[in-house]
């Protein structure tokens, strides 16, 4: 899949080796999954989610993973580390120094109960860091919300997040992107992919440059999106699904979740 994405010449679809966590991967995998993950990409790994992922490295390599990555040849700057809740300082220089790029999960890190990462200290370090969610959500705007909150509650300081979430997920996301696709994202000018969405927001105050995060954070969420146009190409227009029968999709997809359902639990 790798090489099939390469290959479109389109530029929509990029692939990374895809690896889950390093509680799951022994050396001889790491290995083979480098030796098989082509220069121009890196990969995408859990890193350090959970208290008990350090310690299983701790108990069978004798080192932190962060650490045992690095060994492995598997950081660097096409590579995303998920989540890094439980990463201490030396592994925080090891990104830095490899380039490696980071992505905050803030509900997925509530949800399963596995602590807030330092986020603000990662940012701080100047690490390439984006706001994702895991699967948790399919609402950017919600990850951005619950990200500007947890942190206030973690570090017990009311004045943290406010530019730092923002900017993880409207600057860093595309600079990340950025590293595997060859037009600019994220920005609207000559020669960026023409990526837009449109809201259905009428603010009840001021809106300008200065508090336009603010009417996002407070006004906006992922049912305000009424249009969407992607690469120029209009994909959704006022709720309306124009590039694929919305009714079937859905009727397939309720289908094929029963179908794993059933394969699950019998």
């Amino acid at each position: 899949m790798i090489l099939r994405a390469h290959a479109d010449e389109s530029d929509m679809l990029k692939g990374m080796m895809g690896l889950h966590a390093a509680f799951t991967l022994s050396d001889e995998t790491l290995a083979l999954c480098k030796k098989h993950t082509p220069n121009y990409t890196g990969a995408h790994i859990h890193v350090a989610e959970g208290p008990g992922d350090q310690i299983d490295s701790l108990k069978k390599y004798g080192k932190r993973i962060v650490e045992r990555l690095f060994e492995n040849g598997i950081l660097g700057e096409k590579t995303l580390a998920i989540h890094c809740v439980h990463v201490s300082p030396a592994e925080m220089a090891l990104l830095k120094e490899t380039n490696t790029m980071v992505v905050h999960n803030p509900e997925s890190n509530m949800g399963n109960a596995v602590g807030c990462g330092p986020v603000m200290r990662l940012f701080q370090e100047g690490i390439l860091l984006g706001l994702g969610t895991d699967g948790y959500t399919n609402d950017m705007i919600e990850s951005y919300k619950v990200g500007n909150i947890i942190h206030k509650h973690n570090l017990c300081d009311p004045t943290v997040a406010w530019g730092e979430i923002p900017t993880m997920l409207f600057e860093n996301n595309p600079r990340i992107a950025g590293r595997f696709f060859k037009r600019p994202l994220g920005v609207l000018k000559p020669g960026a992919y023409a990526d837009v969405i449109v809201t259905d927001y009428d603010p009840l105050t001021p809106m300008n440059g200065n508090n336009v995060d603010g009417h996002i954070l407070f006004g906006m969420n992922g049912r305000s999106v009424v249009t969407t146009v992607c690469n120029g190409k209009v994909l959704m227009k006022d709720r309306k699904v124009l590039v694929a029968d919305e009714k079937l999709v859905m009727q397939e997809c309720r289908a094929s979740a029963a179908k794993l359902w059933k394969s699950i639990n019998g």
